[in-house]
């Protein structure tokens, strides 16, 4: 898929702009679940995935296929998602609240359908707190969770893509995932 999506850009760079829009139509719901991990709000995750492929479309002309275009991709992703977190006005319109199960759906994360209500309740719970302690992290940890673990990426394209070094990814993993543990072992153990 990688070797497809770089073939797409290089169309899309030389002017093809169904290129570009087969591009899009391959990776928008890659960058709207980063999104929408990272910042947690359905509606600005639709908004910044836009933004994402805006600077994609007018950063094309410039593109070089140096690293796996997804990896480019999650670097623009990554620091337009970081950006976002630290405009002080944006941060403050943002609310953490409980997302519609519609919402949930559309982004493939939950379908009530499969499962006794009584237990969907009890998992929506358990989903709302691990998203709260996630959201808790310091930005960077959550970045590389959210890489990690949602995307399946390497130490080392979480390295390119947050321009890092693989020993610090594999740090900041470590210290992201025993505060994760710690806060939601709390929670676990005092309802």
């Amino acid at each position: 898929m990688s070797q497809r999506n770089t073939e797409l850009m290089l169309l899309a760079r030389e002017g093809d702009d169904h290129a570009f829009d087969r591009l899009m139509e391959q990776n928008r719901s890659r960058v709207l679940n980063l999104v929408y991990r990272f910042i947690g709000s359905r509606h600005e995750a639709e908004d910044l995935a836009q933004e994402v492929f805006l600077k994609v479309y007018r950063s094309r002309k410039r593109y070089e296929p140096r690293a796996r275009f997804s990896t480019w991709l999650y670097r623009i992703t990554a620091n337009l998602c970081l950006n976002f977190r630290r405009d002080a006005t944006r941060r403050d319109m943002l609310k953490m609240s409980t997302l519609e199960n519609e919402g949930e759906r559309a982004l493939g994360i939950l379908d009530p359908r499969s499962e006794r209500p009584d237990l969907h309740q009890s998992r929506e719970e358990i989903r709302e707190q691990v998203r709260e302690a996630l959201h808790q992290l310091p930005e960077n940890q959550r970045m590389a969770i959210i890489l990690a673990k949602y995307e399946d990426l390497s130490y080392r394209e979480i390295a390119e893509i947050v321009d890092s070094t693989e020993k610090a990814i594999k740090s900041l993993l470590h210290r992201a995932r025993t505060t994760l543990r710690h806060k939601l072992d709390r929670i676990i153990n005092n309802p």
